[in-house]
């Protein structure tokens, strides 16, 4: 039976970063507990904590706990393991033990991915505080990691399942996700898992303004990407789950005029790094304007390619939801994007969009069941975006608007404090 909290989380004002002020009588106290946090993020989880973390302070009091090392930012608590243990994810549960342990006083501890669920979980047992956790991805649909990870992967999803199993909490980032969590762990209550999407800042992704378009435009030319040609853009980790393989094979079909840009970088394994990279080099020998940005961009070049690129492609056959397509959106970009997930929770076929059906596998991979079939529907929802520029205007214009209505952080901020309050209460 889990404990009862009698605390009351009262919201509204403002409140600095690891300081009570008027409002927070009792002083609630939440501790986000992440890897990934700026200046080190590769992925959808980092960008959420961030911007999670940023509104989140104007209605508790908010620490953040997180790895690779100390941070200047008030309230952020940056630890680096002391000696490691030689296997990645036994050094991962011993980077969460003295997170745990500083975790003391917290009134509501939540972490983020497998990384940090074991420090919210031995948090929650050390000083009684509910566990909240999101859920951005669950380890036994990706199985792919075991070629990363070896048997850390079976660490990782222990340290997962036990988490999930014992949390007071559990927050899905889509109605997609909720399903996923509640089918792979079974054990969990489904009265304890609601839906919280993830947010953009619109104010933050949007195109460039008319004093910023020179900058913008010496970026998309720095990195060979030739504005006045049609362009199909690709952001996300070099790994199996984002699909890039099949796009590529899909690149094969569009016509010749057409560039692809690939902001595409940190392969999950060097094999599977090894097998973009000969594909894209094949594409490179036979066709002009294949563009590889491997490095990990500031948001200003992220916006400026955007903003230079006709469509966004997003071919993951496993997305929990996709920041990615709102950071699209939010730069009036038409969407190209599997119909899996959660992303059909964010792209609305043929509004903001186009979703491309998928038939997967059910063995945990999300495979294509017809790989040549996939990429061909792929390249024709995409042909047919390239070849109507009208069409895709309008419907990055509808993207932007149902960015901005439907997934501002001060919205999604609400809905995480109400999960709080509810476990407070």
């Amino acid at each position: 039976m889990r404990p009862v909290y009698g605390r009351m989380l009262i919201v509204g004002g403002a409140l600095p970063s690891g300081e009570a002020g008027e409002g927070y009588p009792e002083g609630v106290r939440v501790d986000l507990l992440t890897r990934e946090y700026p200046p080190h993020v590769y992925g959808g989880a980092g960008v959420h904590v961030f911007e999670l973390a940023t509104v989140l302070r104007n209605r508790v009091d908010v620490r953040v706990r997180c790895f690779d090392g100390t941070r200047d930012e008030p309230g952020v608590e940056g630890y680096t393991l002391g000696t490691a243990t030689g296997d990645a994810a036994l050094d991962v549960l011993a980077l969460n033990l003295p997170i745990a342990r500083d975790c003391a006083g917290a009134d509501i501890v939540h972490s983020h991915t497998w990384y940090a669920n074991g420090a919210g979980h031995l948090a929650s047992l050390l000083g009684g505080a509910p566990h909240v956790l999101t859920a951005h991805s669950l380890e036994p649909l990706r199985p792919w990691k075991a070629d990363q990870l070896g048997g850390g992967y079976r660490v990782s999803s222990w340290i997962e399942r036990t988490a999930y199993e014992s949390a007071a909490g559990v927050i899905a980032v889509s109605a997609g996700m909720r399903d996923d969590v509640l089918r792979v762990y079974p054990f969990v209550d489904p009265d304890t898992v609601r839906v919280v999407h993830n947010g953009i800042d619109v104010e933050k992704w949007r195109p460039p303004l008319p004093e910023e378009r020179e900058a913008a435009n010496a970026v998309v030319r720095g990195y060979g990407i030739d504005p006045s040609r049609p362009a199909v853009v690709f952001i996300g980790r070099v790994t199996r789950q984002k699909g890039l393989p099949y796009l590529l094979k899909a690149v094969e079909r569009l016509p010749d005029d057409v560039q692809v840009v690939l902001c595409a970088g940190a392969p999950d394994t060097p094999e599977f790094g090894a097998e973009v990279s000969a594909t894209v080099a094949s594409l490179q020998e036979r066709r002009t304007g294949v563009i590889w940005i491997e490095k990990m961009l500031p948001r200003n070049e992220v916006i400026a390619i955007l903003d230079a690129c006709t469509v966004m492609a997003c071919p993951s056959v496993y997305e929990p939801l996709g920041i990615v397509n709102l950071e699209a959106m939010a730069l009036g970009l038409p969407v190209v994007a599997t119909a899996t997930g959660g992303i059909p929770e964010v792209v609305v076929d043929g509004v903001t969009g186009t979703l491309v059906p998928i038939d997967q596998a059910n063995d945990g991979t999300g495979t294509p069941v017809d790989a040549e079939r996939f990429a061909a529907d792929l390249a024709d929802a995409l042909e047919h975006m390239l070849a109507d520029s009208q069409k895709a205007s309008r419907m990055g214009e509808a993207g932007r608007e149902r960015a901005t209505r439907d997934f501002s952080w001060d919205a999604i901020a609400d809905r995480t404090v109400a999960v709080y309050e509810a476990l407070l209460a």
